[in-house]
């Protein structure tokens, strides 16, 4: 078997390009978590997480026969064995180096981000943001992935990955590249962004920047609110070195003792509850770490201070909770949250400054190899950038929008705040956020839920929801006034855990019926389920979506959700939380394709379809909008399908595994991403299907964690206006006259921002069609110029609701 157009190694040699031919054959089936054999048996019920009536503190999950998924982070497939069961249930021979290194494409997601800070176009606040971001993203990278793949090359169990590389050689990879991007991150900030802000009159300074009159006012706030909080800890034989947290900054010091002239070496944590940068003077700010380093004598008073050096560390801070062994999945989480905190070593940043003395303890003690360590430009952290983003000066940020009412729910009359029961009963509501509001559809259908004394029942999963969640505080007044209210909380939401353990005491205290689903899958579908009283029947209103209950975060991500009155839809929800909550066995569903147990073959089935349309001249496509496209699987039947002909777009937001335009393998295939001010993050699925399109959205994405490890569902779009415009939005995201990246088949992406006289400006198709021109303007849209700046899908649907509105930008 020759290889595809694969992975560079490390060393940067090269591999062949070829790849044989082959007609596609019967799909081959996968033994990944549920995914089954054509002659496998049917998999035992799973165990339950559910409280006792009571107390949360005293629940067991009851037992039944068990055979769960392990709750690693997502994973590659082991490609080796992946191969084997492929080439055992008959598939088609598909070439090696097929599948681009999911830590690669996500270095480059971050890239992308990076990208957007380098831009000049970008505002230049906003441009500070995406720093911030990227930093950020690139911490939780270390701590997740970084540290997994560390994990298990230490004991033993990492495999060749999907990509074809060795373990070694993809840790290797990440630690290269996160090299050369940080330096380009740290650039950008020095070279770049922080004069642009003092041009604007943002001053990021030093303390030897500072005017006297400055340091004498941070000294007196130095006295009064740093000083008490600060803890020096020396180290010596009577002072082993310190514990040093994740994340946390450090002073590295080094005084001498005038007596006896011998060195000494302390560590002073800088409090992170302090403010990143500290205002000097209206609009000039330093570092934190800078006034704590400029009074080091006050910590050591009679020791000469020789020298101090800024570090921070990052450690492994993902979870690993045995669920199985577990008597209580709450208690048991809450202990392996306090063992996060000293989760081993994974990455060392220290000022490249820094006294190799200095370094060398730093390593030694730490136990990090020097292939970790980061030597960069002050300041270090530049998360802290999310604070000076948000500084009230909107002539340097994205102008602003406000979401609107979606049209069909503020066209309800009412005396008061719109009916939405009413709405509903008359059609289904498309929405798409943050262009449609949050708090005025999805937050008002639950809160009128609450408050209506018709409704018996309100059935919801929450997965992120924010702080002071007007969606818990619904469901609590539900449970107030005694409709039966049942949540399903997934504890193990990452990062966002000790939030909902808070959450999970409160709504039970309020009476809440309060469960964690199955034991070894995450509860990711986005749910939610009103059971009315409406004369002499029940009608059940349900919603379905691909965010969040989240009103915050609802204003910076994309999503979709469909609100809906349909009995099909009502039905398959009761169904899938009562096999959530309860001892259902039910794998099959009326408009809901659900994981682990369909959703993975019921996408793959609609691909081969698709390679049947066009092979009998029926119009024929895939297109297919999602954050990550990782599964093999998934993969495999889009190259099967391109190799027949049929045209397949993705738009994807981070990574991606796939390789488009690779002669008789993708050469129909597409892939585009698109950045911007909102995180893309809905998931359509849409299909020609001969003419007749199908669409699908919800919560999955491609990754074996989204298809093996937790509970996910799609629903099918009925409204055929739906589709419609659903198709449109996937034809705006993949067109060459709007802004995004495009990958190619060796793994690199391009942007393409600028408009150029080549560019297709024609597409007189109808977008819900299924057989349409590909690339070209969308009709009605206008091409910029030669040379000028491509907008953007999301700077287009602004600009939309905003001429809805009468308040269209000129």
């Amino acid at each position: 078997m020759q290889p595809a157009v694969s992975e560079p190694p490390p060393n940067g040699t090269s591999r062949p390009t070829s790849v044989p031919s082959g007609e596609p054959a019967r799909r081959p089936a996968r033994n990944n978590g549920f995914m089954k054999h054509p002659d496998a048996q049917t998999p035992a019920p799973v165990q339950h997480a559910q409280p006792s009536v009571g107390s949360l503190a005293a629940h067991r999950p009851h037992t039944v026969a068990t055979s769960s998924p392990g709750l690693e982070p997502d994973l590659d497939a082991d490609l080796d064995v992946y191969e084997e069961e492929r080439k055992g249930a008959g598939g088609t021979e598909l070439p090696e180096g097929r599948f681009l290194d999911r830590e690669r494409s996500w270095l480059a997601f971050n890239e992308r981000v990076l990208e957007l800070a380098e831009d000049p176009q970008t505002p230049l606040l906003e441009r500070a943001n995406f720093l911030a971001i990227f930093a950020s993203n690139l911490d939780e990278f270390f701590m997740v992935r970084v540290a997994g793949l560390k994990r298990r090359i230490a004991t033993g169990v990492a495999t060749r990955s999907a990509s074809g590389l060795q373990p070694r050689e993809v840790l290797e990879m990440i630690w290269a590249r996160a090299r050369e991007l940080m330096a380009r991150h740290a650039a950008c900030y020095q070279e770049d962004v922080a004069p642009a802000l003092a041009d604007e009159g943002i001053h990021l300074v030093r303390w030897s920047e500072l005017t006297e009159k400055e340091q004498a006012g941070l000294f007196t706030l130095f006295r009064n609110r740093i000083f008490p909080v600060l803890t020096p800890l020396a180290v010596d034989p009577a002072h082993p070195f310190p514990y040093i947290s994740g994340l946390s900054l450090n002073l590295a010091v080094v005084v001498r003792n005038p007596v006896s002239g011998h060195r000494h070496f302390a560590r002073v944590k800088v409090p992170p509850l302090l403010s990143r940068f500290l205002e000097a003077s209206p609009q000039r700010y330093v570092p934190v770490e800078d006034v704590i380093a400029a009074h080091l004598e006050e910590l050591f008073p009679g020791m000469e201070v020789l020298e101090h050096h800024m570090f921070r560390l990052t450690r492994n801070e993902d979870l690993e909770v045995e669920e199985d062994d577990a008597e209580n999945l709450l208690q048991a989480l809450e202990k392996e949250l306090m063992r996060r905190r000293f989760g081993p070593p994974v990455r060392l940043e220290v000022e490249e400054t820094i006294d190799r003395y200095v370094l060398d303890l730093l390593v030694r003690e730490l136990k990090i190899s020097e292939a970790e360590v980061y030597p960069l430009p002050g300041p270090l952290d530049l998360t802290g950038l999310f604070g000076i983003a948000s500084l009230d000066r909107p002539e340097l940020k994205f102008p602003k929008f406000v979401a609107g009412t979606h049209r069909e729910l503020a066209e309800v009359e009412s005396a008061s705040a719109p009916d939405i029961f009413a709405a509903l009963r008359e059609r289904d509501v498309l929405l798409h956020h943050p262009y449609d509001s949050f708090s005025t559809s999805v937050q008002a259908f639950l809160e009128q839920a609450a408050a209506d004394p018709d409704v018996l029942a309100i059935k919801q999963t929450l997965y992120r929801t924010s702080g002071d969640s007007p969606i818990v505080d619904a469901l609590i007044d539900a449970a107030e006034s005694g409709k039966q209210v049942l949540v399903l909380v997934e504890l193990k939401a990452r990062f966002d855990e000790v939030a909902n353990i808070k959450w999970a005491r409160k709504l039970e205290e309020a009476g809440c019926h309060v469960v964690y689903g199955l034991v070894g899958l995450k509860t990711h579908c986005k749910l939610s389920l009103v059971v009315r009283q409406e004369g002499e029947m029940l009608r059940r209103y349900s919603h379905v979506g691909t965010g969040n209950y989240n009103p915050k975060t609802a204003r910076l991500y994309e999503d979709l959700g469909l609100l809906t009155a349909d009995a099909q839809v009502g039905a398959d929800l009761s169904d899938l939380f009562n096999r959530l909550s309860g001892y259902s066995r039910r794998e099959t569903y009326r408009r809901l394709l659900v994981a682990p147990r369909s959703l993975r073959d019921g996408l793959i089935s609609r691909i081969e379809k698709e390679a049947q349309h066009h092979r009998a001249g029926r119009p024929a496509s895939v297109r297919i909008k999602v954050n990550s496209m990782v599964d093999e699987a998934v993969i495999d039947a889009l190259y099967l399908a391109s190799r027949a002909g049929v045209p397949v777009d993705i738009w994807v937001r981070g990574i991606c595994a796939v390789r488009p335009g690779v002669p008789d393998l993708s050469e129909t295939i597409r892939v585009r991403s698109v950045l911007g001010r909102f995180l893309e993050h809905s998931r359509i699925f849409a299909f020609g299907s001969g003419g007749d399109p199908e669409v699908w959205i919800g919560s999955a994405d491609m990754m074996h964690r989204n298809l093996d490890r937790r509970i996910e569902a799609l629903v099918k779009v009925a409204d055929p206006a739906h589709r419609a415009a659903l198709c449109r939005l996937l034809d705006m995201g993949m067109s060459d006259s709007t802004a995004s990246w495009h990958l190619g088949p060796d793994g690199n992406w391009t942007r393409h921002a600028t408009a150029t006289d080549t560019t297709d400006t024609t597409d007189e198709s109808d977008s819900a069609s299924g057989d349409r021109p590909r690339g070209g303007t969308p009709k009605g849209w206008e091409m910029p110029p030669a040379g000028r700046p491509l907008r953007n899908v999301q700077e287009m649907l602004i600009d939309a609701r905003r001429r809805r509105r009468g308040t269209a930008t000129p």
